[in-house]
């Protein structure tokens, strides 16, 4: 079905918001951001799992919804006008949303002193550069000795054909030997981790060179 024709009959109630997550992660991932008071993610397509974010926030919470949510042929974003009534439904908190890619919002939190983050989801760019972008962008921003972050298409669970996904391979290679996080759970193709204490020597250097054997981010 093609954009048009699934805005067409989600307006008359005849289609839903869709989302590539399933239910067991949604549950996985609302379990680890219930009463946070700074949360994001990164990649919101139709606002189904914002909504379930929002759903479990801190009442005097804010959620940045990130998405640069790219116009089509009419000018404008079906996708975008599609999240933003979804989650409109749920009056827990409060959302900002951010028409930028994850590392420009990164930017735009840390220029403004909105952070540090309680809660990251992403879920945007699944090549090994997009989410190094993001991972590199974002993982300074979370807040040491409790933040949690949740990489969605990032474990190759059986059937979900995402094996040879560079988000897959990113989290496997560089995310997994941050020294920083430790991973606290795998749900379906979720990993979740949850950032360590300051470690003196550890966190004064880059994102980029947190990695145990002196892997980085480099490619394998």
């Amino acid at each position: 079905m093609n954009v048009l024709s699934h805005y067409s009959l989600w307006l008359i109630g005849l289609a839903r918001a869709s989302t590539q997550t399933t239910e067991e992660e949604r549950a996985c991932l609302a379990k680890y951001a219930r009463d946070c008071r700074r949360m994001a993610e990164i990649g919101v397509w139709h606002g189904v799992t914002t909504s379930r974010l929002r759903s479990v926030m801190a009442s005097d919470g804010v959620l940045y919804a990130v998405d640069p949510y790219p116009v089509g042929r009419f000018g404008i974003s079906f996708q975008q006008r599609i999240a933003h009534a979804e989650v409109s439904k749920v009056a827990v908190g409060r959302v900002e949303w951010l028409r930028l890619t994850g590392g420009a919002a990164a930017r735009h939190i840390a220029d403004h002193n909105l952070g540090p983050i309680d809660f990251l989801f992403i879920d945007g760019n699944h090549t090994y550069d997009g989410l190094q972008e993001d991972w590199e962008s974002w993982s300074d921003l979370i807040v040491p000795g409790s933040g949690i972050v949740a990489l969605h298409d990032s474990f190759p669970a059986e059937g979900r054909g995402i094996d040879d996904a560079g988000s897959v391979a990113y989290t496997r290679d560089v995310i997994r030997r941050d020294l920083r996080f430790r991973v606290v759970e795998v749900t379906e193709t979720v990993t979740v981790l949850q950032r360590r204490p300051l470690l003196e020597g550890v966190d004064a250097a880059p994102a980029s060179s947190m990695t145990a054997n002196g892997l980085g981010s480099d490619r394998t």
